[in-house]
């Protein structure tokens, strides 16, 4: 009887998400390396299963590993596993690029757009690496990572053009409390969890400057619709946007004093500055970086993103939040479609 190799996988980097999943895929019976800028890290990983920079309290499972070095991560793996900042992703990829095997899988994490390009992360990824985009796949849900490091329930959608490739990951990283659903619209993935960072930063605000619920509900909602409209006009599925990737992660995103988006955005709304809020927030927070972006995306395609619109305006300190709230509720009153 063939006995078949476990699915390998390496994980750059070591960071909260990029941690948080090579433990569910290390739970689901995935061989996982993870790569570490830091050496005490990756030292600290081996001999003691634990992320002393963002899980010191829970162990990871004996077969998560680490190294500093991409080339030895990379060696015969199914999967590489994406997490680090969208700025960050070209540069970085270009130095493992030389790395990746013919036949290895790249997953996305990442949840921004690339300043100047306007790229997704996934058109990054085959622009940089050259890897055609059936070996390019996308996950994206509400999936705040310390619950699930603690292992509460949990779901997900993989998104990528070949359909046995995101099914063999959904093997990969399927376990009894993380549900992996399987999806061919990269677009629509990407766009929603790019969008949702922007409209959590204005329920943070709305939160900071102590506006209640029905704020909140009001930018949740019509941010979907923002995040629909343009990710219909590049050529997604209406669907997915009401799916995990959509609404689902919206709502954790905006809900959640977890999500760094939201609580960024409640540093403005309470009167920090922008480098303030960022100072106090520590994390990258991929909504700043990408709001710009986004709106010279909607621009382009003809698509009305007022939120994402005022927010870009805020965050570049062209407007006060006296004026942003202004400039929302005093829009013309138009049918709600």
């Amino acid at each position: 009887m063939t006995q078949h190799r476990p699915l390998r996988a390496a994980v750059l980097s070591a960071g909260s998400w990029g941690t948080a999943v090579a433990k569910i895929m290390a739970d689901a019976g995935t061989d996982v390396i993870v790569h570490a800028r830091r050496s005490e890290i990756a030292d600290t990983i081996n001999t003691t299963h634990r992320n002393p920079g963002y899980f010191p309290d829970i162990e990871l499972p004996f077969t998560v590993k680490a190294t500093t070095d991409p080339a030895v991560a990379l060696d015969g793996t199914d999967f590489l596993v994406l997490s680090i900042p969208a700025q960050s992703l070209r540069a970085s990829l270009a130095q493992w690029a030389p790395h990746i095997g013919p036949d290895t899988v790249i997953v996305s994490l990442m949840k921004g757009i690339e300043a100047g390009s306007g790229l997704r992360a996934s058109q990054v990824i085959t622009d940089v690496t050259g890897v055609p985009e059936e070996r390019v796949a996308v996950l994206s849900g509400p999936n705040l990572a310390a619950e699930i490091m603690a292992g509460q329930p949990a779901a997900a959608t993989i998104a990528c053009p070949d359909e046995t490739a995101a099914r063999r990951f959904q093997t990969a990283c399927h376990t009894p409390y993380f549900r992996p659903y399987t999806s061919t619209d990269v677009i629509g993935c990407e766009l929603g969890g790019a969008v949702k960072n922007v409209i959590a930063l204005a329920v943070g605000i709305a939160s900071g400057m102590g506006l209640g619920d029905n704020s909140t509900s009001l930018l949740i909602t019509r941010g979907l619709a923002e995040a629909t409209r343009l990710a219909t006009a590049m050529g997604a599925e209406p669907a997915t946007l009401a799916g995990l990737a959509g609404v689902g992660d919206l709502v954790a995103t905006c809900s959640s004093p977890l999500s760094r988006n939201r609580t960024f955005g409640t540093h403005l709304g309470r009167g920090l500055s922008v480098a303030e809020a960022t100072a106090a927030t520590r994390q990258t927070t991929e909504g700043v970086k990408s709001a710009e972006a986004i709106l010279a995306m909607a621009r382009a395609h003809d698509v009305e993103m007022p939120i994402t619109d005022v927010m870009a305006d805020l965050l570049n300190e062209k407007i006060t939040l006296d004026e942003a709230a202004a400039a929302l509720m005093q829009r013309p009153a138009k049918p709600e479609r």
